[in-house]
């Protein structure tokens, strides 16, 4: 059996992950990195590997994940909604992709795109605000120096903006039925940006709401962005 060709216009997907289950095959350093962002998108983590780093040992220890130790048994893929193959065994990842395959769950094996269903890019986050840098599993290297560049540049006032956006967003849908104005264009700027920077988080509601043409709110009304200096 032949791989399918990899894609060279993958489909970015940010999956919710809550309460559901994801198997990780290997349970060595790059499995315990798989592991710690799949319990940050809340899933329900198993591990199989005969042995595993202590970090994961722990995290069996106090119920965070569940470890079976011992191999991968063939097709045991199938009761999954996602899964990563993470050994140093190329015949046990190859088994892990077959089964994932023919089970139709999603699978990313780590340092081999042509085995993955998905890719996992660098991401920085910065509390709900996500920047993503794929390279489509060509060189993780590449996207991860991107990430460092960008972790430079993309601080707190740029949460604070999404935030408040999605605040006078709503307000805008009240008013207009519809959040979709090409306002938004002009209304995002970088002298918008300079005043939550400097804190001034009133300034910035002040702007937006002006330029997306909603009416100034009485002082007593205007909320306060958790998270935001004021």
């Amino acid at each position: 059996m032949r791989h399918p060709p990899v894609s060279s216009h993958p489909y970015p997907v940010n999956l919710d992950l809550v309460g559901r289950s994801a198997l990780v095959v290997g349970a060595g350093a790059v499995a315990a990195r798989k592991v710690h962002g799949l319990l940050a998108a809340g899933a329900r983590v198993t591990v199989v590997a005969p042995e595993a780093v202590p970090e994961l040992a722990e995290a069996n220890d106090d119920g965070r994940i569940r470890w079976h130790q011992r191999t991968y048994r063939r097709g045991e893929v199938a009761s999954y909604r996602l899964a990563v193959a993470a050994t140093d065994d190329v015949g046990v990842n190859g088994q892990v992709y077959w089964d994932a395959e023919a089970a139709g769950v999603w699978l990313n094996a780590a340092d081999d795109p042509e085995r993955c269903s998905f890719t996992l890019p660098a991401v920085v986050r910065r509390d709900d605000l996500q920047v993503a840098v794929s390279t489509n599993g060509r060189s993780p290297a590449v996207a991860a120096w991107l990430r460092r560049n960008l972790e430079a540049t993309i601080g707190p006032e740029h949460a604070a903006l999404l935030a408040l956006a999605a605040e006078v967003r709503e307000d805008l849908r009240a008013e207009a039925g519809t959040t979709e104005t090409p306002d938004w264009e002009v209304a995002l700027d970088d002298d918008l940006l300079d005043l939550l920077r400097s804190g001034d988080v009133d300034g910035a509601r002040l702007r937006l709401r002006r330029a997306l043409g909603l009416p100034e709110l009485e002082p007593e009304l205007e909320p306060k962005l958790e998270g935001a200096s004021s």
